[in-house]
């Protein structure tokens, strides 16, 4: 892509809770950087990085964009800069997940105001569990009530004291003092600048038993000394760098700059191994390795892929192998992108994240190597869906276009799933929030021009049985001709969980002969599709099969099929038969502030609180909940908490529905029932 080498590049992700400044921010980096010619603004619809209309609309990031600039650093020395700006809201979390596969880095946003929040504590365990380099930068420092030392004690508090400031601002947001570099400090913040670099020197000899020794003696430690001992801190996690940064006034952006370059790693100094532990090695003459982090489709293009390359050299116009689909590939052309800005290149080395078009076999999670190779990147693993909504088409045409389309932006989307519910009968759309899935049914309407509605699903509710109870039915017709002809004598219990067998063959003496059996069964089989109660699926029940009676003549398959069918929903009368409803495991976690109107409303919702855990400022409680009480909690949690809460859940049981609550439930299914027969 350039002639930098790899040593040079710097790669970082923007990541924080919503509405903390990262969009401004990098609207101000890519000012500085000469990629825009004006500073974007994200209240003004003019960000170069919120530019899509659906972000437009909102005013908040809703997609992970990647960036490519070559900053030219004090010291005279070309650095290829890549970095991506990520989405804060938490129905989007999944971008952030994408994209801390694409970058060494992280760069937390922290809101001078606000403070430490759940998306930033969200972004650092991001960070930790991939073993990433972190940072923070503290902006809003212009906003009233904003406190840079309020803020950096929250953080010290919730990350720990490798929180270290390296920029710190000026009384007056008069400007921002790079701690290290800065050949004149001013007085008025001297002394905090000096015990922030002590801190500094001291982190950077703690990596390394020479430099220990010669600080522990009382020497200083040369710049060069520092400046290695800092990187490799940064790099094992025990630094945390500390920016400042007015970004609508274009200070601290510098000392960021130069803070990325002199402590973020490169990619030769992180290793990247794959599912085996191998080491993928990042010098451009080693074979190719990238990975597909993100799919876009493009409205002119069609599919984009956007590869972050691991090790090797990727060049146009070449063939490459897609490891984990097993097929070859031909690259025509690929491009960097910026914004709406795509430029074409022809090579790219580790650390570039270039945009592939066109690729037939290839979406997100897949690896890319060179022909024959073995090697295999872990797969990014999402949090599982916390909102449902049934989707409908409005009209007749959209109802043509609507599977297409829900394709195409779960194609983008891995934390968005749809299915048809088999029992229910419904399409159901689900995701990490309502904006996750009011945004979906945006881009169904933007890009393929499909109308949809969201409703609340129908609840997958089940019917069972609590005691035994006897069924018969003798089914016998005669309407000229051959007869039908079948009796059976059934008995229903609830069948315990550990057994698989539900039907029992008791017949003795011929009473129905055994080639009648299956057709027995099978009438069974449809019988539990439709309960007794209010007409859902039967589970966990156990039919014996005792007796019955048969006609040399009349008897048929068609005779007893019918005869069960109709004896089973008298046994399972009999055998006080009950609604099911599913029940879901649910953590939640929020602030200690929330704690009391977080376990009322889960009361609320016939909850059962099976345990709490503190957190570093947050408690994670863990509860039963049924579903039907689940279906808007995203959207109920941010509420109650200001955006601070989240959840994930996954199913664990079906259970008993209390009484007052299955009278409603049977009485709107008959009222269905009626509907449906008029």
């Amino acid at each position: 892509m350039n002639d930098i080498p790899v040593v040079d590049t710097r790669t970082f992700a923007l990541m924080g809770h919503t509405g903390n400044g990262k969009t401004t921010l990098v609207d101000a980096i890519l000012f500085k950087l000469g990629l825009n010619d004006r500073l974007g603004s994200v209240a003004a619809g003019s960000s170069m990085a919120d530019y899509t209309d659906e972000e437009k609309g909102r005013r908040i990031s809703l997609f992970a964009k990647p960036f490519t600039a070559t900053y030219k650093s004090a010291a005279g020395k070309p650095v290829n800069l890549v970095f991506v700006d990520t989405p804060g809201y938490q129905d989007f979390q999944g971008q952030q997940i994408a994209a801390s596969r694409a970058v060494e880095s992280v760069v937390i946003v922290v809101d001078a105001v606000a403070g430490v929040q759940v998306g930033t504590r969200r972004a650092w365990k991001l960070a930790e569990k991939h073993g990433m380099a972190r940072a923070f930068v503290i902006t809003g420092l212009d906003r009233e009530n904003a406190s840079f030392g309020k803020t950096l004690d929250g953080i010290r508090a919730a990350f720990g004291d490798g929180c270290v400031p390296v920029a710190i601002p000026l009384p007056g947001n008069a400007g921002v003092v790079d701690v290290l570099a800065a050949k004149d400090i001013p007085a008025s913040v001297s002394t905090s600048a000096e015990e922030h670099k002590g801190k500094l020197v001291e982190l950077a000899a703690e990596t390394n038993d020479a430099l220990i020794e010669k600080f522990l003696a009382g020497e200083a430690l040369s710049a060069d000394e520092i400046a290695i001992g800092l990187r490799d801190s940064v790099r094992k996690g025990g630094l945390a760098p500390v920016f400042a940064c007015l970004s609508l006034k274009d200070q601290g952006i510098l000392e960021l700059l130069e803070g990325v370059r002199r402590l973020l790693p490169s990619p030769a100094d992180r290793t990247s191994s794959d599912v085996s532990g191998a080491a993928v090695e990042p010098a451009p003459e080693k074979p190719f390795v990238g990975f597909v982090w993100r799919t876009v489709n493009d409205p002119f293009i069609g599919q984009l892929a956007f590869v972050r390359v691991l090790g090797g050299t990727l060049r146009s116009d070449s063939e490459i192998f897609n490891v984990t689909k097993g097929q070859k590939e031909r690259i025509g052309a690929m491009s960097v992108v910026n914004g709406k800005k795509q430029t074409p290149v022809t090579s790219a080395t580790a650390g570039d994240i270039v945009a592939i078009p066109k690729l037939k076999n290839t979406g997100s999670n897949d690896t890319l190597s060179v022909a024959g190779a073995t090697v295999q990147m872990p797969k990014m693993s999402f949090p599982s869906p916390v909102m449902f909504q049934s989707v409908k088409a409005k009209t007749q045409a959209d109802e043509d276009k609507i599977g297409t389309a829900l394709s195409r932006v779960a194609d983008e989307d891995p934390t968005l799933k749809y299915e048809q519910n088999r029992e229910t009968k419904e399409m159901v759309m689900m995701g990490l929030g309502d904006v996750h899935l009011d945004v979906a049914v945006e881009l169904m309407k933007n890009r393929s021009n499909v109308t949809v509605t969201l409703d609340t699903p129908k609840v997958p509710y089940r019917e069972t049985v609590t005691s035994r109870g006897e069924g018969h039915y003798k089914h016998k017709k005669q309407s000229g001709g051959r007869g039908q002809y079948g009796e059976v004598y059934l008995r229903i219990e609830p069948k315990p969980p550990s057994e698989t067998e539900w039907f029992v063959d008791a017949i003795v003496g011929g009473a129905i002969p055994n080639n009648f059996v299956p057709a027995v069964q099978k009438g069974l089989v449809e019988g539990m599709l439709r309960g007794t109660i209010a007409g859902y699926p039967v589970t966990d029940v156990r039919v014996t099969l005792y007796d019955g009676s048969y006609h040399d003549v009349d008897s048929s398959e068609i005779a007893f099929k019918i005869a069960a069918a109709r004896g089973f929903k008298e046994g399972m009368s009999a055998a006080k038969a009950v609604l099911l409803e599913p029940i879901m495991t649910v953590k939640v976690t929020i602030p200690d502030a929330f704690m009391g109107a977080i376990n009322g409303d889960l009361n609320h919702k016939r909850g059962r609180i099976l345990g709490m855990e503190q957190g570093e400022g947050t408690q994670t409680v863990t509860a039963e909940v049924p579903q039907a009480e689940l279906f808007r909690y995203a959207a109920e949690l941010r509420s109650m908490t200001g955006g601070q809460g989240a959840f994930e859940m996954e199913f664990s049981r079906y259970d008993i529905v209390p009484s007052n609550i299955a009278q409603k439930i049977i009485a709107a299914a008959a009222k269905q029932k009626e509907d449906e027969e008029e």
